[in-house]
């Protein structure tokens, strides 16, 4: 299968695009510079301009595109500039799905992130995919993020959004910038470490996207999350015994809004016990079920450097 990626710099991206090719799939990865080898091919999400003729070639597409979140204090500029990353890419993308038969074969599937944001705080509630929007940003983000891919339903296709939680790995996303603290033994729980944090290891969220391609009933909306989250005190508790040290007094919540304003709220403090209800009602067998194994696995290259 011919599969055009979106956002294959990325932690995800990366993986996918390798896990894909040993898998035996052609890839085509978007970038948006000039393309430097047959397996890329340029386009400009910004001004809308995708190159409908190579992308129309493959039969899936998986968008993975979307700005860091969490690399600063949301101002007007950045709450613009993460929306527009992901709500412009994917309404751009969405061009290649549109038009009619006499304009050829088109890809018949979209794969499309999403992420746990949508449910936004909801304390210890248990939610899944049946479960409502949240309030805040991030619910407010990921609704339209969802609506601008499901819009490529319409137009025929299969559409699976993959609601990711926190990503496990030590190539990025939150264990990149929290391990060298926990090395230094600087490292402990956030604010009052009763949130629930929903993880998933790389691995696993690279199977998940997998899986969405090689399962044709999968549509909607699709948790990424291991079956098994954790309080925010037992994360910590258990990389600082990975690490061997661990500060013993959290950060309270009132620093972490000083630093950080809302996003603290939203991100750091927010609490999501989310389940994957399809994922575990469809067999998908996951390879992380434990914490402790997926940040043992995700930390191997880091904790042999301390």
């Amino acid at each position: 299968m011919k599969i055009l990626i979106a956002g294959a710099s990325g932690l995800i991206g990366r993986a996918t695009a390798a896990a894909l090719r040993h898998d035996g799939h052609e890839v085509l990865c978007l970038v948006r510079r000039a393309a430097a080898s047959p397996g890329e091919v340029s386009w400009n999400p910004a001004a809308g301009e995708v190159p409908l003729d190579a992308c129309r070639t493959a039969q899936a597409v998986v968008n993975l595109c979307g700005a860091d979140v969490a690399g600063g204090r949301w101002t007007q500029r950045r709450r613009d500039e993460i929306r527009a990353s992901r709500i412009d890419t994917t309404r751009t993308l969405a061009k290649v799905f549109s038009g009619t038969i006499s304009d050829g074969p088109r890809p018949g599937l979209l794969v499309n992130a999403s992420a746990i944001g949508f449910y936004g705080n909801r304390g210890n509630f248990k939610v899944d995919e049946a479960s409502g929007q949240g309030s805040g940003f991030l619910a407010d983000l990921c609704r339209d993020w969802e609506a601008a891919a499901m819009a490529v339903a319409d137009l025929g296709a299969r559409v699976a959004c993959v609601r990711f939680g926190i990503v496990l790995s030590r190539e990025g996303g939150l264990l990149r910038k929290i391990a060298p603290y926990y090395r230094a033994g600087l490292g402990g729980p956030l604010g009052t470490g009763r949130q629930w944090m929903s993880w998933i290891e790389l691995e696993d969220a690279v199977g998940v996207i997998r899986f969405a391609i090689g399962q044709d009933w999968l549509s909607g909306p699709v948790n990424a999350v291991s079956p098994a989250p954790v309080l925010h005190a037992a994360f910590s508790r258990t990389l600082g015994q990975i690490f061997g040290r661990q500060l013993s007094m959290p950060i309270p919540p009132f620093l972490l809004r000083l630093a950080l304003g809302q996003m603290a709220d939203e991100t750091i403090l927010s609490s999501a016990h989310v389940l994957p209800t399809k994922l575990m009602s469809s067999g998908y067998p996951f390879r992380y079920n434990n914490l402790e194994d997926a940040l043992n696995q995700a930390l191997a290259a880091e904790k042999s450097e301390g």
